[in-house]
């Protein structure tokens, strides 16, 4: 199959969607996708549909299509788009009640690309309803490609660009009228499939909505906009998926009214659209009762779109707290998945509420979140006959979690301290369940962080059940306890005289088997964290725990955190009682390390004993949280256990070598040392930096990058390490390079990228004089500018920082190192094009719009080192460079919307100013 041909295509496909040979399906499916590359495909494609020999060649033909639209356009030259355009209205014409609606889809997205794409189609919708509205089996496909033309407008894809998205919006806005008549006409034939029909009709009214193309005056009163509320109001009759597109059209006409509201006509428009969704409160209690969960998760999503869509807007109304309470009807609803529903809109109203800071205005809501909170109490309990504790990972417990992050943005409303209490009424209630007493426990535990640390009406009552609770209390009971007495660590460190009683509790529970050791462990680490200094005479105990850490019944995450909160303790030691407990725990997790070593036949299992991961990780956090206070001319208390460690370090180094994530981890643990230490670590800098450097060159790790990034951070400022500091540079840019130089090399190692210039960004931070005179500074800056196109956030974050960074030195305002000044404005002459062009290139083609902020940091900071007209000179280069028109034949942008940008940046004052100008100035591409 080496040629294209429709008949070698077909062979393909049948192999590919016919055959049993499953290396013969990959050959055949590898040969069809290099086939939709070649320029053939356009012919073959079109041929195959007109044959229409199967399904499947029909379906591939079809996705070919609107593929080769979407992606190649540019591949045709502009006389055949007419002959394309009445070919693929053919296919359309051609389809019938038979065709499967997948190849509907591909070839109505193909018509409605083209439409966009090809700027000589004047009247597109018109000359589409003329050639097909007339024909019954032309309805369908018809009110497909009417739905997907507006939905294709911001695709990424095109990159129609903000003029011909204006352009096309216009021809929108004026054919909105006979398409809303189209539509009105579709749905009131009888001689269709009605129920087909009526779909399509709402799902491309709801496109049209969306887009905002019809005026207000046309919304409310029409046959569609009343066949919606009609079939919403008849759960029964209606079916399921014409039930799901009368729901996407009443949510598409809220969002749009919402948009025009203000006028004395929109404001009765707004108040006649509000009535008839409150009126949809029967027809919700209806689906209720039939237990039609799927059409009363509609009811909810229209009854929260309503209050999300209109906001404070529409809260400022009295009566317009009718839609919070059918929101809460439905959070009331037995299915928690419906009450899910609507978190999202609560959420926007605590950050609304947060914001305004309006102590009324929050009164006002008080009574909703009152009952808000309530009914998150209920659907939290958990069933009467569960005997253990909720798993993770199942539909239950995710929503718990989700309820857990819900409560603690609401609970300012009504108050910390007023939920805790109405929780604390229902403890007290006489027989009260235990999946009662749990969800109530479980409702104190979200918002105990909160509660003023001095209260001391109901909190040491819960504490004391707690804390004499027996082991015949429900499971689950207990573990939420022990999570509560975790949140209420500010409190306990207000009431220092219950701390030895709480450890006691939280040790019992640690030690036992039955899955309560997880939450005593979370609940300790708490307490550690904010009773620090009341904790120090606790050590001896705290070091015992850490050297049993292995006989509780705790993942090794939740062991870290325990050490953790171990090491915040340490840290308030006395300096000579410091260094013995650190050295002993450290040692306990450095000893099995050794000895993994040691061992030649024992297999690495991910995430166990055997793994030097599961090790090094809970050394990394034992010294990243001890962080005593040393003076820099007193030697550190850790340093010599740092000196001690190395050679178990340095081994491990080189036998795990190939392994990229023990790797990262043995640098993260050398980053925390060196970070504790500071320059005491110098020992430690000759061997590291000859060894990472060895291993670099051989594995291309970008851990090693950032360790080396951080040894320039701590000791670049010290002038006789400087040297060894570059000699390390450079080791580093030959693999660097070589890497980076492949095919793909910049796309396929973003981490390389992204540690590599962080390296450079710290020699110009700590030894800019020294860089900037080296023969090193030219080749990087190089490397940067072709990295410029790189869209990987952090990647290109730290190429343009490094940017920013060496342009800084330029500056004439930068009075430190007045040496650099001369040798980066040379540098910025000399590339400063190349710069321009290819930030430009890159904002334009590449980057996504949030990464502009960085590209125009850059632009401002080379506009202050080189003269006015050279950067004009730049920029105007690198505008000529950017193409004018797109390949369907638009303009992409004016002269006028060119010199516009450029007289914007050359003019800004501001970083601000050209970041907006940028995303202005882009959208015209995109």
């Amino acid at each position: 199959m080496d040629t294209y041909s429709a008949d070698v295509v077909y062979q393909a496909i049948s192999a590919l969607f016919q055959g049993t040979n499953p290396k013969e399906q990959e050959k055949a499916n590898k040969w069809l996708q290099d086939f939709q590359k070649s320029i053939f495909s356009w012919t073959i494609a079109d041929e195959l549909l007109h044959q229409k020999r199967d399904l499947h060649a029909n379906y591939f033909a079809a996705q070919t299509m609107r593929n080769k639209i979407q992606n190649s356009f540019s591949e045709l030259p502009p006389e055949t788009h007419e002959a394309l355009r009445d070919s693929l209205i053919t296919h359309i014409g051609q389809i019938d009640d038979q065709t499967d609606s997948v190849i509907v889809t591909q070839l109505s997205l193909a018509v409605a690309d083209l439409a966009l794409l090809m700027a000589s189609w004047q009247e597109p919708i018109s000359d589409l309803l003329k050639v097909l509205a007339p024909h019954p089996a032309s309805i369908w496909p018809l009110l497909e490609v009417l739905k997907v033309l507006p939905e294709e407008i911001d695709s990424r894809f095109l990159r129609l660009g903000a003029n011909r998205r204006e352009e096309v919006h216009k021809q929108l806005d004026a054919s909105a009228e006979c398409v809303l008549e189209f539509l009105c006409m579709c749905a009131q034939r009888e001689d269709l499939d009605q129920q087909r029909i009526w779909r399509a009709t709402l799902c491309t009214y709801s496109a049209w909505l969306v887009i905002h193309a019809f005026p207000l005056t046309h919304i409310c009163d029409n046959a569609l906009s009343q066949l919606a509320f009609r079939l919403l109001s008849q759960p029964a009759e209606t079916s399921g998926k014409l039930h799901d597109n009368a729901t996407e059209c009443v949510c598409a006409l809220l969002s749009c009214m919402a948009t025009r509201s203000g006028s004395l006509d929109g404001d009765a428009q707004v108040a006649r659209i509000f009535d008839a969704v409150c009126q949809l409160e029967t027809a919700y209690h209806l689906s209720v009762a039939h237990e039609d969960t799927d059409k009363t998760i509609n009811y909810c999503r229209i009854f929260t779109t309503l209050c999300d869509t209109f906001s404070f807007d529409m809260f400022e109304q009295q009566q317009a707290m009718k839609g919070l309470d059918l929101v809460l009807l439905c959070v009331g609803h037995f299915d928690y998945e419906v009450a899910e529903i609507t978190f999202h809109l609560w959420y926007k109203l605590s950050e609304d509420l947060f914001q305004r800071y309006d102590d009324k205005l929050t009164a006002r809501f008080r009574p909703h979140i009152e009952r808000l909170i309530s009914a998150l109490y209920r659907h939290a309990q958990m069933e009467s006959d569960h005997d253990g504790l909720i798993e993770e990972n199942n539909n239950f417990y995710d929503f718990r979690r989700k309820v857990s992050d819900l409560l603690k943005d609401v609970a300012f409303i009504v108050g910390s301290g007023a939920c805790f209490k109405q929780m604390f009424i229902i403890l007290q209630t006489p027989n009260t369940t235990w999946e009662s007493t749990e969800a109530a426990l479980f409702v104190m535990q979200n918002v105990a962080k909160n509660i003023l640390p001095d209260e001391n009406d109901v909190i040491p009552k819960v504490v004391e059940a707690i804390l004499n609770m027996t082991d015949q209390t429900h499971i689950a009971v207990r573990y939420t306890s022990i999570m509560l007495i975790g949140e209420l660590c500010d409190w306990i460190e207000n009431h220092p005289e219950l701390l030895q009683a709480v450890l006691n509790f939280l040790l019992y529970a640690l030690q036992q088997k039955n899955g309560l050791a997880p939450a005593a462990a979370i609940a300790l680490t708490s307490i550690c964290s904010a009773c620090r200094q009341k904790m120090v005479c606790h050590i001896s105990g705290l070091v015992e725990i850490a050297r049993s850490l292995d006989s509780f019944q705790i993942n090794n995450d939740v062991a870290i955190g325990l050490l953790k909160g171990i090491s915040l303790i340490l840290t308030k030691l006395p300096r000579e009682q410091l260094q013995p407990a650190l050295r002993e725990i450290v040692g306990f997790q450095l000893q099995p390390l050794a000895q993994l070593l040691e061992s030649s036949h024992c297999p690495l299992a991910k995430g166990e004993r055997s793994d030097p991961v599961y090790w090094i990780d809970r050394a990394c956090a034992i010294i990243r949280h001890t962080n005593p206070d040393v003076p820099d001319n007193v030697e550190h208390p850790t340093v010599a256990i740092l000196n001690d460690a190395w050679p178990l370090i340095s081994r491990v180094l080189d036998k795990y070598q190939n392994d990229l994530r023990i790797m990262e981890r043995t640098c993260r643990l050398i980053r925390y040392a060196v970070r504790m230490v500071r320059k005491q670590a110098l020992l430690l800098l000759e061997p590291l930096i000859k060894q990472i450097v060895v291993l670099y060159a051989v594995q291309h790790h970008s851990c090693f990058l950032y360790v080396g990034s951080i040894l320039v951070d701590e000791f670049a400022k010290t002038n006789e390490c400087i040297a060894g500091l570059l000699e390390m540079l450079q080791a580093f840019i030959e693999p660097t390079f070589g890497l980076l130089q492949l095919e793909n090399g910049l796309r396929n190692n973003p981490d390389t990228v992204d540690d590599f210039f962080r390296l450079a960004s710290r020699y110009l931070d700590c030894c800019p004089l020294q860089l900037l005179q080296s023969s090193l500074i030219t080749p990087i800056f190089q490397c940067a500018l072709i990295a410029c196109s790189l869209d990987h956030r952090e990647a290109n974050s730290s190429v343009m920082k490094f940017f920013i960074n060496l342009l800084t030195w330029g500056r004439s305002s930068n009075h430190r190192h007045t040496e650099c000044r001369p040798l980066v404005t040379e540098l910025a002459s000399q590339h400063g094009g190349a710069l321009v062009m290819n930030l430009i290139q890159a904002s334009v083609f590449q980057l996504h719009s949030y990464m502009l902020a960085d590209v125009a940091e850059v632009l401002t900071e080379l506009k202050q080192v080189v003269p006015h007209a050279q950067i004009q000179s730049f920029l105007a280069h690198a505008l000529d460079a950017l193409p004018k028109k797109n390949s369907g034949g638009y303009v992409t942008a004016t002269q006028q919307q060119l010199d516009e940008f450029s007289n914007t940046v050359l003019r800004a004052d501001t970083t601000k100013a050209v970041s907006q100008a940028l995303k202005t100035f882009t959208r015209l591409f995109r």
